[in-house]
């Protein structure tokens, strides 16, 4: 074949598979979604198998992401399956459809096995084939603030009785959850939150009581709201069901009814030894009907969750008249301890049903009936009882890992027949008081009215000696001022006189020294001059002598010549020229030879 038909041969047979794989093979998986493939060709699955691999025929096990693909259209047929999401705040629960079957006793599945499988997925999307995975997309466990969560393993060996589970066992496990989200499969562990901090037992006569827990704390995250409050309410159904077990098991014992207050103030009465007074559902308020619970704002503590009793502190005394008291326990269950409570005794319900309020009805009536009915009245035995029993449950209740910080007394609930007199002689006994102190204060009154006047008597003669003393001391300071001022003016005049004195003594001593500095000066220079005239021997002599020194050692001497014979005596009017001057400059201006 020659090279001008090849050519075209070839070039017609990409386009024409360009054309097959584009606009035939070609296909496209938008975001957010996978393609399962289906093969149509291959060897047949064996019994049992569900997917396909590579070679046989059916649902392939592997699928497509995102993206563009190119498969033969016929040999494999697709399908567009949206890609599993956990949104936040969910977890996902993977059930296998695919694997071998597992063991006796097991139903929680590992890689490989068919069933629910261990752990969860969190937040985000999973490309998990549909025929062979099915995710059921449930809460994830968010423990409010002031709770922990105490973590029941469902699957595993059992743990031994009385012992923690351990890995791979079934039960309590020791570790709680501190408040957080946490991304927990339902189906392995059971998560039960409980109150830490203080609760408070609060009983009313024989009214009955109620267990006052805290309420939820609300945050600024509106989805982490809305999953502490599904976790709440959760806690309050638990609850409510112990309650209604309780009351079935205890109906053919003579259990009693307690009451729970509705919102018109009606009572509902149910058998058992416990009443949910609150639940969870009934936090919404008027105000937040109609909106998610976590849009709901914080509950203020008068309406925190609470459980009704009819059980009540009543105890004979020791004078044998029935006493009720109106009492508040307040106690505390701490963090480390609450997996060992869990696990001994259940619930806060069981746990003050079944310890907490055996201990206080017991040591109530133990320590009450050892005192007499009026010591719940006056003196001091209600304060002694309240510390009896303070420190007697804080003993006994601390053996059974809880806290107890205070048991208050409210009000003591005695028979009429001794309250009344007590209370009719109490009112006597404080009228007669008040008239002792009435009379009291009426002489105290007049005593401070004595002393009141006493006080403006005194002040009035502290008053007068005051001036009395001003004025003395005036006169004092005048009279020490004028004679410091007439001391000063006499040494003044003293240092004045002798100033004087040394003045006079000064004018003397300086006239003396000057005069006998005059004489001797003088004396000196007379010696001189009598010692020169006789040196020189004639007075004459030295005072020419005296003049010549005198003379200017530049003086010149010039004799003028008048003409021969003639000597001028009489010069007074003559003229230079008389007296021959011309002469003598003209010769004095002749050259010189």
């Amino acid at each position: 074949m020659k090279p001008r038909t090849i050519l075209p041969a070839i070039a017609a047979v990409l386009a024409l598979w360009f054309v097959w794989q584009w606009f035939f093979c070609r296909f496209y998986v938008p975001p957010g979604h996978m393609a399962v493939i289906i093969a149509k060709e291959g060897k047949a699955l064996p019994p049992g198998q569900i997917l396909a691999r590579k070679g046989q025929k059916g649902v392939q096990e592997e699928v497509l992401g995102e993206g563009r693909h190119f498969l033969n259209p016929i040999a494999f047929a697709h399908r567009i399956e949206p890609v599993v999401t956990i949104p936040p705040g969910k977890v996902g629960v993977v059930t296998s459809k695919v694997g071998d079957d597992l063991p006796q006793g097991e139903f929680l599945a590992n890689a490989g096995q068919k069933g629910i499988r261990r752990g969860a997925l969190g937040p985000g999307r999973y490309r998990l084939n549909p025929y062979a995975f099915q995710v059921d997309v449930q809460d994830a466990i968010s423990i409010p603030i002031g709770y922990v969560g105490v973590v029941t393993s469902l699957a595993g060996d059992r743990a031994p009785e009385g012992a923690f589970a351990g890995p791979n066992q079934k039960g309590i496990r020791e570790d709680i959850l501190q408040p957080g989200l946490y991304y927990v499969n339902p189906k392995e562990f059971k998560i039960d939150v409980l109150e830490v901090g203080v609760n408070q037992v609060s009983m009313q006569g024989k009214t009955g009581g109620a267990v006052i827990t805290k309420g939820q704390i609300q945050t600024q995250n509106r989805a982490i709201d809305e999953l502490q409050f599904k976790v709440l309410e959760n806690q309050a159904a638990q609850r409510e069901e112990y309650v209604r077990q309780e009351a079935n098991s205890t109906l053919g014992v003579g259990g009693s009814f307690y009451e729970k207050k509705d919102s018109d103030g009606s009572d509902r009465r149910r058998s058992g030894s416990w009443a949910a007074k609150e639940s969870a559902a009934d936090m919404a308020t008027p105000q937040t009907a109609g909106r998610t619970p976590a849009a709901a704002p914080a509950k203020p503590a008068d309406q925190a969750p609470s459980f009704v009793l009819n059980q009540f502190v009543e105890f004979p005394s020791r004078d044998g008249f029935d006493i009720s008291l109106d009492m508040t326990v307040e106690f505390e269950l701490q963090p480390d301890k609450i997996p060992k409570i869990f696990r001994d005794y259940g619930d806060l319900p069981a746990v003050v049903e079944k310890i907490i309020m055996p201990q206080i009805l017991s040591i109530s009536r133990l320590k009450g009936s050892a005192y007499r009915a009026t010591d719940f009245i006056v003196g001091e035995g209600r304060e002694k009882f309240q510390t009896d029993l303070t420190d007697s449950l804080k003993r006994s209740l601390a053996e059974r890992n809880i806290a107890i910080h205070n048991a208050l007394i409210r009000h003591v609930n005695v028979p009429a027949q001794i309250l009344e007199p007590i209370q009719q002689a109490s009112v006597a006994q404080e009228q007669d008081l008040t008239n002792q102190e009435k009379q009291k204060t009426a002489r105290k009154q007049a005593e401070l009215n004595t002393e009141q006047q006493l006080i403006e008597q005194r002040g009035a003669e502290v008053a007068q000696e005051t001036a009395k003393l001003k004025a003395e001391i005036k006169a004092q300071q005048e009279k020490k001022v004028a004679e410091i001022q007439a001391d000063t003016a006499r040494a003044v005049a003293q240092v004045e006189k002798e100033t004087a004195l040394l003045r006079a003594e000064k004018a003397r001593k300086l006239g003396r020294a000057q005069a006998e500095s005059i004489q001797r000066v003088e004396g000196e220079r007379a010696r001189g001059f009598v010692l020169k005239t006789t040196a020189l021997g004639d007075p004459m002599a030295y005072n020419l002598a005296e003049f010549a020194r005198g003379l200017s050692n530049d003086i010149q001497i010039r004799i003028l010549h008048a003409g021969p014979g003639t000597l001028w005596t009489d010069l007074e009017n003559a003229t230079l020229e008389q007296l021959g001057g011309a002469k003598a400059i003209q010769e004095s201006q002749k050259p010189a030879r």
